[in-house]
């Protein structure tokens, strides 16, 4: 393992005996070994088959050629200021988030922590830093050890179960304060500082929003913070679910992410003039955004499941039509102070991987801004989406979008596009290989 000084961690990792050294594959999820405290501190490197990072969300891996040929390993470098003693734990252990690099130190092709991080390079060249913050949302539920059964909210205190009537309640009826009181208490061990957290519009479905602040750390940040979640329910015997529709009839789960752009050094927005009026980069950025969105889709819609969300557009627009305060437009300006002034690209759903939709929505906006694009006009009220602002609506359509973009090709590079399609493909064909309840039901009597 590559460190910053690894010696330097000795105090905060005393008592620790293992250290869970991850990196996000291309869904987000961590992957990696678990080393021992002391080889960490000697700076011992630790390598990970290249491969790793295309794995199919059931396990699988697209073919060989999609990641070198000889599946070589890649080394996990840990970020100095990732190394986290794990609060959920009961025994000492301690988790680090890494880079996947090459053996010369570059970031592997197939990273998408490296491809966030070359998109804030672009950025840093031209005087320029993202900010950005994410809202991330989840449901809880009830164990669920038969997949072929619908989710069920946990059993309240009362004996009931949440039926949908507690859309931005504050009640502590459904039992869940324990569990929240310890996701709170594991949040400020790992540094992760909270805005707001509501009740959202589903059965038990809830919603976090972290600080804005930079681009890399709020990936990181949300990263670890889904990791935890998941952790801390398996402690307190329920479920945290971050699908993007995991319940019919029912609001699914979005991860917004709200972008501004400053000056590096001034911090000011470059969205708003000295007046507090919009600047040209501010329209520029729309402009990219809504440039590349339908080439991206499958970027911010990453699973079969994240096609039901879009399908069912209700506060998910699949759209890259932009409007104040809209929350039916893809991209919604949120009223603010002009020193505030942000766009939020609504379409990220809970699913997706945060480095992947951060470094999307980054490169589009600095598109927009190279190559000064406009928009369309603002939209607002009720509206019809017009033809040329539509998303895909499926995940194959979204693969074939992908498939076709020179624009992602070059932001993103041939390696990572040709095997994320891969990958993405093995999940669809995996999903097409079984027959779902409805087809029985419905049409074993009449087809």
């Amino acid at each position: 393992m590559s460190t910053d000084g690894p010696s330097s961690y000795a105090d905060q990792l005393a008592g620790i005996d293992e250290i869970e050294c991850v990196t996000p594959d291309l869904n987000g999820v961590p992957r990696g070994k678990v080393m021992t405290a002391a080889g960490f501190l000697e700076g011992r490197r630790l390598q990970l088959a290249r491969g790793v990072l295309l794995q199919c969300i059931m396990g699988g891996y697209p073919p060989a050629p999609f990641y070198g040929g000889d599946d070589g390993d890649l080394a996990l470098v840990a970020e100095p200021t990732q190394i986290h003693r794990l609060p959920w734990s009961d025994v000492p252990r301690a988790l680090a988030i890494c880079d996947a690099d090459e053996f010369d130190g570059s970031s592997s092709g197939l990273s998408t922590r490296g491809l966030l991080k070359r998109v804030l390079a672009q950025y840093s060249a031209r005087g320029l830093a993202p900010v950005v913050a994410t809202e991330l949302e989840f449901f809880v539920f009830a164990p669920n050890p038969d997949p072929q059964r619908p989710f069920q909210p946990p059993l309240g205190l009362d004996g009931r179960r949440e039926d949908g009537c507690s859309a931005f309640g504050v009640s502590s009826n459904n039992g869940l304060r324990p569990f929240f009181n310890e996701v709170y208490r594991c949040m400020a061990a790992l540094g992760l500082p909270r805005d707001t957290f509501m009740h959202e519009m589903g059965v038990s479905q809830f919603e976090i929003n972290l600080l804005h602040g930079d681009a890399l750390l709020l990936a990181d940040q949300t990263f670890l913070f889904k990791h935890m979640l998941k952790e801390v329910a398996l402690k307190h015997g329920v479920t945290v679910v971050c699908m993007a529709k995991p319940l019919a009839h029912t609001p699914g789960s979005s991860m917004h992410i709200h972008q501004s752009v400053v000056e590096q050094g001034s911090g000011r927005n470059i969205f708003s003039d000295e007046q507090g009026e919009a600047t040209p980069a501010f329209y520029q950025f729309i402009g990219g955004q809504q440039a590349a969105m339908a080439d991206f889709t499958l970027l911010f819609a990453p699973n079969v499941n994240s096609y039901q969300r879009l399908f069912h557009p209700y506060a998910s627009p699949n759209n890259a039509c932009w409007s104040h305060d809209n929350r039916a437009a893809g991209l919604r300006i949120p009223a603010s102070s002009p020193a505030a002034r942000r766009v939020e690209n609504r379409l990220p759903g809970a699913d997706a991987n945060p480095y992947l939709a951060l470094a999307a929505s980054l490169a589009a906006g600095l598109y927009g801004i190279e190559q000064e694009l406009q928009p369309t006009d603002a939209i607002q009220g009720e509206f019809d989406v017009p033809d040329a602002l539509r998303l895909p609506s499926t995940m194959q359509a979204a693969i074939d979008r992908l498939q076709r973009s020179d624009l992602a090709r070059e932001m993103f590079g041939n390696e990572f596009i040709d095997g994320y399609i891969a990958t993405k493909t093995m999940e669809l064909t995996s999903f097409f290989d079984e027959i779902t309840p409805w087809e029985r039901r419905v049409l074993a009597a009449q087809a």
